[in-house]
């Protein structure tokens, strides 16, 4: 059974802890939720043998895109045979914990831009995989359609429609640092409100069924751009920086010790509609894994590419 958990114990609980204070801790304690290292031979529901370790942990963040392709991931790993653990914290203890081998795989690494600084401190003890599984993400800041400024050096001129507020996402997200960084760029007279996403959502979902004017930090994919309209402010000095790709990371032995999951996962591509309609599913699901099992089953031949 797929099992979801928070970084309560050992390592990860000191890094999350920490993280959320905005210090460092290169001495956390080996996390208690490790990996059995015992190899074993697992057998699929299609009789095939799965070789290598039989449980993998997947460490993910709270961004809707996340946890909509961790649980996918955790429901077709269960269905090959292993046993799935996701594990929810912030992006620096998860790239800590996957490059310290506490967490096997994270599904998220937005490159060149926006996890650079993780990639810097980490990638030389981690697996980044070759392959791309999402092409042409966005960051910036965003207001409604009907809102009349398209440029982020327009804002100065309206602070007072936005009430100098920028309102953000959790503070130990990239986008959020990237946002602290085109403040500065364009010297805004504005404050960003550090949250949460789900906090950033009801700011924006309330401001437009009101059709107020609301300035919030977004990134896609994301399902908010199909549930209202909204764009993204014209960005001439670039400080959000240019369309990425999304990879994932892995433990540094992955390739050996999960050959099969490699090359699926390696398979695997999306795009807006696929990922908008799978983080659709969950959003309007009461649980996040059945979502991802409705999605699944209305998707097997997508699915079935990739798993071959």
């Amino acid at each position: 059974m797929m099992r979801g958990s928070l970084l309560s114990t050992g390592m990860l609980s000191a890094a999350l802890i920490l993280t959320a204070c905005g210090e460092n801790n290169a001495d956390n304690t080996e996390n208690e939720n490790n990996l059995n290292e015992n190899e074993t031979n697992n057998i699929d529901e299609d009789g095939n043998e799965v070789s290598g370790e039989d449980e993998i942990e997947i460490g993910l963040n709270n961004w809707a895109e996340n946890v909509a392709v961790a649980n996918m991931w955790g429901v077709l790993l269960e269905e090959e045979g292993y046993d799935v653990e996701l594990t929810m914290s912030e992006k620096a203890p998860i790239w800590e914990a996957v490059a310290t081998d506490g967490i096997d795989l994270s599904l998220e690494v937005w490159l060149p831009t926006t996890d650079e600084p993780f990639y810097e401190d980490h990638g030389d003890d981690v697996y980044l995989s070759d392959e791309i599984w999402f092409e042409g993400t966005g960051l910036g800041l965003a207001v409604p359609e009907y809102v009349d400024i398209d440029s982020m050096d327009e804002l100065n001129d309206n602070v007072d429609m936005f009430d100098g507020e920028i309102v953000g996402i959790d503070a130990g997200a990239s986008l959020t640092r990237l946002t602290d960084e085109a403040i500065e760029t364009y010297d805004l007279e504005y404050e960003q409100l550090v949250s949460s996403e789900s906090s950033m959502l009801s700011a924006l979902d309330q401001a437009y069924s009101n059709e107020e004017p609301v300035l919030v930090t977004m990134w896609n994919p994301h399902w908010a751009f199909s549930e209202y309209d909204i764009k993204y402010l014209d960005d001439p000095e670039n400080a959000f920086g240019e369309a990425e790709d999304i990879h994932y990371k892995a433990r540094e032995d992955f390739p050996e010790v999960y050959p099969e999951v490699k090359e699926w996962l390696d398979n695997w591509m999306m795009d807006d509609e696929t990922l908008g309609d799978l983080m659709s599913y969950i959003e309007n699901s009461d649980d996040e894994r059945e979502g991802a099992e409705d999605w699944i089953e209305d998707n097997r031949d997508l699915i079935d590419e990739w798993m071959e």
